[in-house]
């Protein structure tokens, strides 16, 4: 059985660490996306506001490091702990997309 974790969430850059590489020379970075939207939840409109943890490695970790706070970022990917040892969920970007 296949089960999905695929994710999508819009919105502007708030954090960017520095670019480092793994032991295998692989860039990587970590940043936090601030997402400000509506959703309908059980009839009801609920404004949602917050800041998501993202990782992103290779291409994407280089996209993004070129950018400035409050660029528009659109994420895909996928939702893992943060370490062996958390349970704290990041977004893994599998592509990034600068919105207008």
């Amino acid at each position: 059985l296949s089960h999905p974790n695929l994710t999508e969430i819009a919105g502007v850059l708030a954090r960017l660490d520095a670019l480092r590489h793994t032991p295998a020379g692989i860039p990587i970075v970590r940043f936090g996306l601030a997402h400000t939207s509506t959703q309908c939840e059980a009839g009801l409109e609920r404004q949602v506001d917050c800041i998501v943890d993202v990782v992103a490695v290779e291409r994407e970790a280089l996209l993004v490091s070129a950018v400035t706070l409050g660029t528009s970022l659109k994420v895909k990917g996928f939702l893992d702990r943060k370490s062996m040892r958390s349970q704290h969920l990041e977004l893994h970007a599998t592509l990034i997309e600068f919105a207008n």
